[in-house]
């Protein structure tokens, strides 16, 4: 990492938008009174668009595009492979929902596909946590992907969601800001006080403006909005993908390596 990866943020950023789509929209179908098979059909077919963006933006981090294929050759041992396949899986799920929901609203296929896209997340996880990162050789990627996947899903939802479910929605949006703003502001300073490249990793974030950008950006007003209007616009999914997009853009620039110091003093 250590560059800002442009394909991968918007891979990442996308397929988790996605996801937390799916996600929401199978939280709505159990939260109440059954919606519409076209409400839910739109809002796939938007979740279904944005992934497939995402992962023919991943194509361009490819030194050699025409061996996308191997990428499957190792899933018994690299949790890339595990990654591509659970994205896979998941698409196709997506696409199957998008077909067979055109008159009756399908629970176990809509439940399936969230669990799918949870397992997707948790892989990207395992995949950007390598050892070489120490300061995210952890559960916390999978972690911030499952916040992304939560603001953003919530976010885009409410313009999906019926009315009697934008309570549902701004609640889990509303959540997710405070979960994600705390989460943000504590991980940088509680790397401080370790290690030299975890340390240095914390130094880096908290001297960036991309992470206050996202801070502000992403967070702190999203969350300011909610508290005046008492509710989710439908303009400020806007305002939360711009911060997700900076604070992937950070994670895989401001990461610090452990090759950082190779040679040097500690």
């Amino acid at each position: 990492m250590n560059s800002y990866e442009t394909p991968l943020v918007l891979f990442t950023v996308f397929s988790q938008l996605s996801v937390g789509m799916v996600a929401l929209s199978a939280v709505r179908l159990f939260a109440g009174p059954e919606p519409p098979p076209e409400k839910i059909r739109s809002e796939w077919l938007v979740a279904g668009g944005v992934l497939l963006a995402g992962m023919i933006a991943s194509v361009f981090h490819l030194g050699h595009p025409e061996g996308m294929v191997r990428a499957l050759s190792h899933l018994g041992s690299a949790w890339l492979s595990r990654e591509a396949l659970s994205v896979g899986v998941f698409l196709g799920l997506v696409v199957v929902g998008i077909v067979l929901m055109r008159q009756k609203t399908n629970r176990g296929l809509i439940i399936l596909t969230a669990l799918v896209g949870l397992l997707a997340l948790f892989a990207m996880g395992m995949t950007y946590s390598p050892p070489s990162f120490p300061a995210i050789n952890n559960v916390l990627p999978f972690v911030f992907f499952v916040i992304t996947a939560a603001l953003l899903g919530s976010s885009v939802g409410t313009l999906f969601a019926p009315e009697a479910k934008k309570p549902l929605v701004n609640r889990i949006f509303t959540v997710s800001l405070i979960v994600g703003l705390v989460l943000y502001l504590i991980v940088p300073c509680v790397w401080l006080s370790g290690g030299e490249v975890i340390r240095q990793t914390g130094q880096s974030w908290l001297a960036s403006l991309l992470y206050w950008a996202r801070i502000i950006v992403g967070l702190v007003l999203p969350l300011i909005v909610v508290w005046v209007t008492k509710k989710t616009p439908v303009w400020l999914w806007v305002l939360v993908l711009a911060g997700e997009l900076m604070g992937r853009a950070l994670f895989f620039a401001n990461t610090v390596h452990t090759a950082t110091n190779m040679g040097g003093v500690y």
